[in-house]
């Protein structure tokens, strides 16, 4: 098949890519190459085969020559960060997701698949259980909370502290701009995708991480962040107190629940769990990545707390795994590959620090106030 991945060009996006190239497809990439992700060049690891485009998802002339000859989409393009620039992200994950589906309907374009790139942040909070009050869907905490250093999650009803479970497809209570782009992108993709007869899939990923997952954005991303002060001999710097479950997915398994999405018919029209089937604390995560450094230090826990940040979220992949997908790789290897790979980058620096006082300074990045509690 002809291929074509928006935002291919990136981290998911180019390792999808050499898969296909692999499996004997031919792929068009379309991407902006925004920073900080990206600098001015096409990314040297992009393979010499691939047909490259360079314009946004909201450029329509572009989109429609891009789609020429076409036989599916991946849709990896997305904006994401812990800033206020909240238009950014709608314009991006949900107007050019819209675009692209009006482009193929006024085209009439034989499009067999599109596959978008959704986002575990559509769950918002996670899910959990009281033991006398049962199965809750959690709100956002509020900042009057986190000020006050409370970070866990009590029953709305009892105010104890509740157990956290795995959380399907069925739900979704989004509470960041990304998040809300980002379900939405899944509403626009299935809606018009069954309305106009596109077999479309969702893929909610979790935490993706792996080699390419650039060192230039240290906005998001615990493994990035980690790995760059841990190289830089600096100690990683956890959010909270480090307690927060994470669910964390190797780009590999990422890959594959992608292929699976394109060649499988039963995945059409639904959306789906991409997890590591596992729950990691970001402490946890700290220390594997120091060892994986040889790094002797022990992170800070400065108190800070970003606004928006679930405590706990976890996927539960029982409907992807129906399909015969199931994460192979664990997260020892994950870190240990990832580590590896940032080691032998030659622009290696510690931009956190640059990350923090952004936005510490756009009122993102606060500070537990014992007054408070």
């Amino acid at each position: 098949m002809n291929i074509l991945l928006l935002g291919g060009a990136g981290f998911i996006g180019s390792h999808t890519a050499d898969a296909l190239l692999a499996l004997g497809h031919d792929v068009r990439v379309l991407d902006s190459l925004e920073p900080p992700v990206h600098r001015a060049a096409w990314p040297a690891y992009m393979d010499p085969r691939i047909d490259l485009v360079r314009a946004t998802v909201t450029d329509r002339a572009a989109l429609v020559s891009a789609l020429r000859d076409i036989d599916a989409v991946f849709n990896f393009a997305a904006y994401q960060d812990y800033l206020t620039d909240f238009s950014r992200f709608f314009m991006t994950n949900s107007v050019g997701t819209a675009l692209l589906y009006e482009v193929i309907v006024d085209e009439r374009l034989p499009i067999r698949k599109v596959v978008v790139a959704s986002s575990q942040a559509v769950f918002g909070e996670g899910r959990y259980r009281c033991t006398e009050h049962g199965l809750q869907q959690a709100d956002a905490r509020s900042r009057a909370q986190l000020e006050r250093g409370e970070w866990d999650v009590g029953c709305h009803v009892c105010g104890v502290p509740a157990e956290l479970v795995p959380i399907d497809e069925r739900f979704a209570n989004p509470q960041t701009s990304y998040g809300l782009s980002k379900r939405l992108q899944e509403d626009i993709a299935l809606t018009l995708g069954r309305e106009y007869r596109i077999p479309s899939v969702a893929l909610r990923y979790s935490i993706v991480q792996g080699p390419r997952q650039s060192l230039r954005n240290a906005y998001s991303g615990a493994l990035r962040s980690f790995t760059m002060r841990a190289l830089c001999g600096r100690a990683p710097v956890l959010f909270e107190d480090g307690g927060q479950l994470r669910d964390y997915v190797s780009i590999h398994d990422v890959v594959r629940a992608n292929i699976l999405a394109l060649d499988d018919s039963r995945a059409e029209y639904e959306a789906f769990n991409v997890g590591g089937d596992r729950w990691v604390s970001v402490r946890e995560l700290a220390r594997i990545v120091l060892d994986a450094a040889g790094v002797d230090i022990e992170p800070e826990v400065p108190g800070l707390f970003r606004v928006g940040d679930s405590r706990h979220i976890i996927s539960d992949v029982s409907k992807l795994k129906h399909l015969g997908w199931q994460p192979l790789v664990s997260q020892n290897d994950i870190v240990s590959e990832y580590v590896a790979w940032a080691a032998a980058e030659p622009d290696l620096r510690d931009a956190f620090a640059d990350a923090k006082r952004q936005m510490i300074a756009t009122g993102v990045l606060q500070t537990r106030r014992p007054e408070a509690a």
